[in-house]
């Protein structure tokens, strides 16, 4: 079964009196252990798309499946459920809590779900270790390279085992040495791991390790290739 499934997705936005077609009748798959980039011009809709899939907005029109589960006319409430249970995320801008540390800033998500403390505390160690942060945890945000913030970014996505994890420009604020770290990083936590990422991105590096690449042009998929 697919974990994401988009039938005639269509998303328009009004600016004034006109209207600004983002995605216009988008069909797309994404099955477990896929490691997919999304990429096109600006203004090309995939952004849009990623945080449709993400329940972060919702469509014009169109269904949006997760997991078999026709999530396009969900509540606020419910999507915010489904997108702690089901999601990970992670931002061009790292969006930590500034005020915590590494470990509590990954600790988070799991906080929210309610995660028993030794429970917590494992799988926050483990992970961390996994992304190359280890004798890191006690450190803020404030006191770790971009490279490194973003390292825990990626650490507090995935400690929940999503079904599927975002990623918008993951590498934009990095130096190409660091950002091909990165996609290192989360290529051998699909291959390993069987995690499933979805990139919205121009990097010619994250591109070039995707197994799949999805391009948009107006709003439509204008080509889906696989490398």
């Amino acid at each position: 079964m697919a974990i994401v499934e988009t039938r005639e997705l269509t998303k328009t936005y009004r600016q004034g009196r006109l209207e600004v077609h983002a995605l216009q009748g988008v069909d797309l798959e994404i099955k477990p252990g896929e490691f997919t980039v999304l990429m096109g011009p600006s203004g090309s809709g995939k952004t849009t798309l990623l945080n449709l899939i993400g329940t972060l907005d919702a469509p014009t029109s169109g269904r949006l499946l997760l997991e078999g589960r026709d999530v396009s006319a969900l509540s606020k409430t419910a999507r915010a459920k489904l997108r702690l249970s089901r999601l990970g995320f992670v931002f061009q801008a790292y969006n930590l809590l500034p005020v915590l540390s590494a470990y509590e800033n990954a600790e988070f998500v799991l906080l929210l779900r309610g995660v028993p403390a030794e429970e917590r505390k494992t799988s926050v160690m483990r992970i961390l270790q996994e992304v190359g942060l280890q004798g890191m945890e006690h450190r803020r945000p404030s006191e770790l390279s971009g490279g490194q913030q973003q390292r825990v970014a990626v650490a507090r996505a995935i400690v929940g085992e999503p079904a599927l994890v975002l990623a918008d420009e993951p590498t934009a604020n990095l130096d190409s040495t660091t950002a091909k770290g990165l996609i290192a990083t989360m290529r051998r936590l699909n291959e390993e791991h069987g995690l499933t990422f979805l990139f919205a991105t121009h990097d010619p590096q994250v591109m070039a390790q995707a197994r799949r690449i999805v391009r948009l042009v107006d709003g439509r998929i204008a080509e889906d290739t696989r490398p």
